[in-house]
């Protein structure tokens, strides 16, 4: 960030404080969402260093947060005005910059050794499988027998649960899995984990998006056709 007066570094640092916890925030005039008024939870900032009028600082927020956005919040209330000078991103989700990130060049090299070796083992070292995105989202394993169902695009009823983890609550997105930690769906749960540990009958989550193919599991229902 680039305050646009000389600020003492304490009272920057202070500044920075106040805007942990719950911002509102309206999306600058360039952006690709609407522009309303809405929240966001900044979990923390962590001052860094101060070179002049520069300011280094890292940022632990909810997906949607603008930094730019924040930036120039932090300057209104500096009453001297600031603005992003630069931004890195260094995580997403259970992505980390310095476990994840590969450079095009080790793309270049390992996919040469996997083209002459046919090894996978290889391509696993910068392809992740798509279950390593939903790894910090609540989970509910299901049933092989409602596996196929549930890829035609059916809701999640309670028969078909297996396993869940605690503290889902209405509304919340699930990411659904199969026994063998396989990613079938993304669902929005109808009841909480608690209600649905107690139901033997009723749909316990709405399809929002189907990730696994057809027919990788036996089909196990009836049509109607």
């Amino acid at each position: 960030m680039k305050i646009h007066s000389q600020v003492p570094e304490d009272r920057v640092k202070n500044v920075l404080e106040e805007f942990q916890g719950t911002v509102y925030q309206r999306p600058p005039v360039r952006s690709s969402v609407k522009r309303r008024l809405r929240t966001r939870t900044i979990y923390y900032i962590d001052f860094m260093e101060m070179d002049e009028r520069n300011v280094l600082f890292k940022v632990g927020c909810e997906a949607g947060t603008y930094i730019r956005k924040l930036c120039y919040d932090v300057g209104e209330v500096l009453g001297c005005g600031a603005h992003m000078q630069e931004l890195r991103r260094t995580r997403v989700g259970p992505f980390v910059e310095d476990k994840s990130l590969v450079t095009l060049h080790d793309i270049s090299y390992l996919f040469s050794q996997w083209q002459e070796t046919k090894n996978e083992d290889i391509l696993r070292k910068f392809v992740y499988p798509m279950e390593k995105a939903f790894e910090l989202m609540l989970k509910i394993h299901v049933r092989d027998s409602a596996v196929d169902a549930l890829c035609h695009g059916a809701h999640l009823t309670a028969p078909g649960v297996l396993s869940l983890d605690a503290g889902i609550k209405i509304g919340d997105t699930v990411a659904v899995f199969t026994q063998k930690g396989e990613a079938v769906t993304m669902s929005k749960a109808f009841v909480s984990s608690e209600k649905m540990l107690k139901m033997d009958h009723g749909f316990v989550a709405k399809t929002q998006r189907v990730l696994m193919p057809r027919g990788l599991y036996p089909k196990m229902w009836r049509s109607n056709k």
